[in-house]
C-alpha cells in the first residue's frame, strides 16, 4: 500500500514540475520604452533643382524591449487625419540614429499619396519598428507641412545633345553641347528622339551626351544612319527646315527626316485644301503661326510636309482648346495616338498658335486668342 502511495505521489510531483517548465517557456515581451521620432523642420517646399539633396532630416530613438529582441525600422508617412490609410513606407537604416529623405523621395511620396503639387499639405510621420510581418510598434507622430512640385519633363527624362553649326541661328550656341537642342528618351531606354531647326542648308551637327564632348558620336562615313565614336564625321542637314531625328544610342544608329509643320482643316480659312505653315522663332525656340482665323464649326490638325504621314493630334478623342491654356500634343508616328482625332476651339476668332517641340516627352500646344 505504501508503495502504491509513493508511486502516486511521484506522479503528482512530476506533473507539477512539467507544468511549471511549460509556464516558464511562455515569455511575455514588454515594450519598456516607445520609439521617438523628430524632424529638423516643420515645413518644407520641395525643389526639383536640388532633387538629390536632403529635404528633411529625421532623428530617432529606438524602442526598447524586455527581453531584447531583433527588429527593423521604417518610417511611415500619410496625409494628416487619414490614420495612416493609405501610407507610404520608407526603410530606415539600423546603423545610426538619423536619416534623410531627399526632395525627389518626398515628392514621389506625395505623388503616391495623391497629393496635388504646389499646395502645402500636412503630412503625418511616425517610426515603425517591426518584429515580424504582423507585429509592429510605433513611435510618436510628428507633422510636417510639405509642398510638392510638378516634375519638370526636361529634368526627369534622359537626353542627348545635338551640337552643331546650325544651333546659334536656332537660339542656342554653335558647337556647344551645353547649349544646344536635346533629344529626349520618353521610354528611358537609350532611344532618343526630337526636333531641331536648321536655318542654313548644309549645316552640320553631331550627338553628345551629358552636355560634354566626351563620348561624342557622328556618322561612320557611309551616311547610312550608322554612328561611331572614333573617326566619326559630322552629319549634314542638306536642306533648311525642321528635322525629326531618332537615335538609338546603344545600337549606334540614327535617322533624320525633314518635318515642316502646318495647320489644316475646315476650321481654317483654306479648309482641307492647303496648309498654313509654322515659322520657327529662335527667341522662344518654338514654332509659331502669328495669326489665323479659326471657327467653332470645324476642326483642324497639324501635319508635316503637306502630307498625312506625320501629324500632331490629341491622344484619342477630338479635343476642344481654350485660349492661353497649354496642352500636351502627340505625334502619330510615335504610336501615342489612337484613331485620327482633331482639335477644335471653343470661341471663334483670330488665334496665335505655338508648338513647343523642344522635349519629345512633352510636346506642348498653345492657342491664344488675339
Amino acid at each position: 500500500m505504501k508503495n502504491i502511495f509513493k508511486i502516486f505521489l511521484l506522479g503528482v510531483i512530476t506533473s507539477f514540475i512539467v507544468s511549471c517548465e511549460g509556464d516558464d517557456e511562455k515569455l511575455i515581451l514588454s515594450n519598456t520604452s516607445q520609439g521617438n521620432l523628430s524632424a529638423d523642420k516643420t515645413s518644407v517646399v520641395l525643389n526639383e533643382t536640388i532633387a538629390s539633396q536632403a529635404a528633411i532630416t529625421f532623428t530617432y530613438v529606438n524602442p526598447t524591449f524586455d527581453p531584447k529582441i531583433a527588429f527593423t525600422n521604417s518610417v511611415e508617412l500619410a496625409v494628416a487625419g487619414t490614420n495612416f490609410k493609405p501610407s507610404s513606407v520608407q526603410d530606415v537604416p539600423m546603423d545610426g540614429n538619423t536619416f534623410s529623405l531627399t526632395h525627389l523621395q518626398m515628392n514621389n511620396i506625395l505623388a503616391s499619396l495623391n497629393v496635388a503639387p504646389n499646395v502645402a499639405k500636412p503630412i503625418e510621420i511616425r517610426l515603425k519598428s517591426s518584429l515580424n510581418s504582423t507585429t509592429a510598434y510605433y513611435s510618436n507622430v510628428i507633422t510636417v507641412n510639405v509642398t510638392g512640385y510638378a516634375p519638370n519633363p526636361d529634368l526627369i527624362y534622359p537626353k542627348i545633345n545635338v551640337p552643331g553649326g546650325y544651333a546659334g541661328a536656332a537660339g542656342y550656341a554653335d558647337w556647344n553641347p551645353a547649349n544646344s537642342p536635346n533629344l529626349f528618351s520618353p521610354g528611358k531606354n537609350d532611344k532618343y528622339r526630337g526636333f531641331i531647326y536648321v536655318t542654313n542648308p548644309a549645316s552640320e551637327y553631331k550627338f553628345t551626351i551629358n552636355q560634354d564632348w566626351a563620348g561624342d558620336k557622328g556618322d561612320d562615313g557611309t551616311f547610312t544612319g550608322k554612328l561611331v565614336e572614333q573617326g566619326e564625321q559630322n552629319i549634314k542637314a542638306v536642306l533648311a527646315g525642321a528635322y525629326y531625328i531618332n537615335v538609338d544610342w546603344a545600337a549606334n544608329t540614327y535617322s533624320s527626316v525633314i518635318a515642316n509643320f502646318g495647320i489644316i482643316g475646315d476650321a481654317t480659312p483654306t479648309g482641307w485644301g492647303s496648309d498654313t505653315n509654322f515659322v520657327y522663332n529662335p527667341a522662344t525656340k518654338t514654332f509659331i503661326i502669328n495669326s489665323i482665323a479659326l471657327t467653332t464649326s470645324g476642326v483642324f490638325k497639324f501635319r508635316a510636309n503637306d502630307d498625312w504621314a506625320m501629324k500632331f493630334q490629341p491622344a484619342s478623342a477630338d479635343q476642344t482648346l481654350t485660349s492661353a491654356t497649354s496642352v500636351v500634343t502627340y505625334l502619330n508616328t510615335e504610336n501615342t495616338v489612337t484613331g485620327d482625332p482633331s482639335y477644335k476651339v471653343d470661341v471663334a476668332g483670330n488665334y496665335k498658335i505655338e508648338l513647343d517641340l523642344h522635349n519629345s516627352a512633352n510636346y506642348k500646344l498653345t492657342l491664344t486668342k488675339l
